[in-house]
C-alpha cells in the first residue's frame, strides 16, 4: 500500500482546493460545512452568519481546529497562530471574509 493510499485512508479523499473569491460563495460553503459537520439544523433560529460560533456553543476548541484544517485544505491557504490573534474569526462572516482576503492577498 502506498503512502498516498494510507494517507487517503486516514484523512479521507484528497480535495482539490477551491479557488472562489466571491464572498457569498465562500460563506455558503463554510456554512454548509459547519452545519453538516457539527449537526446544526437548518431551522436553528440562532445559527446565522453573524452568530459567535464559540459563545453560542456551536464550536469548541476541537471544532475550531477541525474547521481550520478544513478551510486550509479546501481553500489552499494557511492560517497561523498570528492570524488567530490578529483577526476576529468567530463568525461565519468573519471567517469567510478572512478566506477571501487571504486568497486575494489582502491578509
Amino acid at each position: 500500500m502506498s503512502i498516498e493510499t494510507r494517507n487517503a485512508d486516514l484523512h479521507g479523499p484528497t480535495r482539490t482546493p477551491t479557488m472562489h473569491t466571491d464572498p457569498a460563495i465562500v460563506l455558503k460553503e463554510i456554512d454548509a460545512f459547519v452545519r453538516a459537520r457539527f449537526d446544526i439544523a437548518h431551522d436553528d433560529p440562532d445559527f446565522k452568519s453573524d452568530v459567535h460560533l464559540f459563545d453560542y456553543g456551536y464550536l469548541d476548541s476541537f471544532g475550531a481546529q477541525e474547521l481550520i484544517a478544513h478551510i486550509e485544505s479546501t481553500y489552499d491557504i494557511s492560517i497561523g497562530n498570528d492570524d488567530l490573534v490578529r483577526y476576529p474569526l468567530n463568525t461565519l462572516n468573519e471567517i469567510s471574509a478572512f478566506v477571501v482576503d487571504r486568497k486575494t492577498g489582502l491578509r
